[in-house]
């Protein structure tokens, strides 16, 4: 469970801030004033804060670069009156992590605060490489494949420099695990890592989210805001699926890779930045610049230095050690004795193709857990998984399959979309996420464990598909 800390000397913010975050499934621990608060992160580090500006004594500014100077990679969100946006921005130019203004909308308050918890994580995580064994508390790129060896080789060589790194591979191979074993191990691990997925965002999003927008640039822009490459000063921003940034975009990245400049959006500054660039995609590059869906001159930019992931299916000699490593982390995780796994279910996973590859082999183990009753884990526990027959209740699917097929006749004969596919998802998706939301009474914490997805993932959907969710808290000045 994640530890929020709240510093703000408003009673009744803290007290409503508190229920809400407590609901979110987080645990909470409260300060009045920046001397206190700065006590407890000493006391008991905890995984993100929560920070007013103006405090009593000890202002929030002055709070932050004390927080910063005990531990540089704790993410500090800033809570600041409009008036006060200023020093806001100022803190994170100096390395905070973001800032929210009074009064603040809970479900972006909610997300930021979720972004927070992740880059935290990712910074402080430590990734390691190599075997299984001892390792069963930290997240680890496993292999002992002559591929795994070469990708191995990679990281370490890439790290000590400050070359761009692009990382190919396909869906679920550990691309991101990758990124921040290069981060941890380079010169830049005591600055930011910040991630950017470029496939999450739509375009006007991702392009304020990368490079920050001056007041006015658009409407609602009431203020001037940062965008990560900023934020990320000194350090190293992680652009996860470029291959599906938009084009006009890509000639930004690519200005930012030449001249190590930006600007913001609406603005005519340009802005000298220090961030180191990692990329990451599973898209075919080649194919995609012959088609002019990719810049070649930012593709030459990207491969500095190239690390490929080899699928699963190309490394069925680490299944074993895969295996191990998870049965053993998600028993420990569920609460559970690890049952082991016989031989036979071993050599079954050996014959899976594994399109999804680790991530798929993970959730396929993960479930096989929940449905197993404690004995070693055998092929039909593992086809049981793979197939979907588990224990979840059934619906009868007649009435239901007759309404899709209907509904895909009309579609096609109406030709009123070229992605019958993705529109239906979506359509499915926003029923269940709703559902889920209500079945939770709001609590997003619970949706997502219920639903099976990342709470960043949910909060992206819940931003797509534009679900409202009714939650309240009071919200004092600053």
């Amino acid at each position: 469970m994640s530890t929020i800390l709240i510093v703000d000397d408003d009673d009744q913010l803290r007290k409503s801030f508190t229920k809400l975050l407590a609901e979110e499934g987080y645990r909470v621990r409260n300060a009045a004033s920046g001397e206190e608060g700065l006590e407890q992160v000493r006391a008991a580090l905890p995984d993100v804060v929560v920070l007013d500006v103006r405090l009593p004594g000890m202002n929030g500014l002055e709070t932050f670069q004390a927080i910063h100077a005990f531990e540089p990679k704790l993410p500090v969100i800033f809570m600041t009156a409009f008036s006060t946006t200023e020093t806001a921005i100022e803190a994170t130019k100096m390395g905070a992590f973001d800032y929210v203004l009074k009064p603040f909308d809970i479900p972006d308050m909610l997300k930021t605060i979720n972004q927070a918890l992740e880059t935290g994580r990712f910074m402080r995580s430590p990734v390691d490489m190599g075997d299984a064994a001892e390792k069963m508390d930290r997240e680890t790129i496993i292999g002992r494949s002559e591929a795994m060896q070469q990708v191995f080789k990679m990281i370490g060589r890439v790290a000590s420099t400050d070359a761009t790194a692009l990382i190919r591979g396909e869906t679920g191979t550990g691309k991101e695990l990758v990124a921040r074993a290069i981060y941890q191990h380079s010169q830049r691990a005591d600055k930011p890592f910040l991630v950017i997925n470029c496939v999450a965002l739509p375009e006007t999003l991702l392009e304020s989210e990368l490079f920050g927008y001056e007041k006015g640039a658009f409407t609602g822009a009431a203020h001037r805001r940062l965008g990560k490459i900023e934020q990320a000063g000194g350090g190293t921003v992680f652009l996860d699926e470029i291959g599906d940034m938009p084009v006009n975009l890509q000639t930004k990245i690519l200005r930012l890779l030449q001249e190590k400049k930006i600007e913001r959006l609406g603005g005519r500054e340009t802005i000298p930045v220090d961030v180191r660039i990692i990329a990451a995609t599973n898209r075919n590059l080649e194919k995609m610049i012959s088609q002019a869906q990719f810049r070649e001159d930012l593709y030459y930019r990207l491969k500095v230095i190239t690390i490929g992931l080899p699928p699963l299916r190309e490394r069925i000699t680490d299944i074993p050690l895969l295996t191990e490593y998870f049965i053993d982390r998600f028993a420990t995780e569920l609460g559970l004795e690890n049952p082991g796994i016989t031989r036979d279910a071993l050599a079954l996973l050996a014959e899976n193709s594994w399109p999804g590859n680790i991530r798929e082999l993970a959730n396929t183990l993960q479930k096989t857990l929940i449905f197993n009753r404690g004995a070693p884990i055998g092929p039909d526990d593992l086809t049981a998984a793979l197939t979907g027959k588990d224990n979840l209740p059934r619906v009868e699917t007649g009435s239901l399959e007759s309404e899709v097929r209907r509904w895909f006749r009309d579609a096609a004969q109406a030709k009123q979309t070229d992605d019958l596919y993705d529109s239906c998802m979506d359509f499915f998706a926003r029923i269940l996420i709703q559902e889920a939301l209500n079945y939770t009474s709001g609590n997003r914490s619970r949706a997502a464990k219920l639903l099976g997805v990342s709470r960043p993932t949910l909060h992206a959907k819940i931003d797509k598909y534009h679900l409202k969710i009714e939650t309240s808290v009071s919200q004092g000045g600053a």
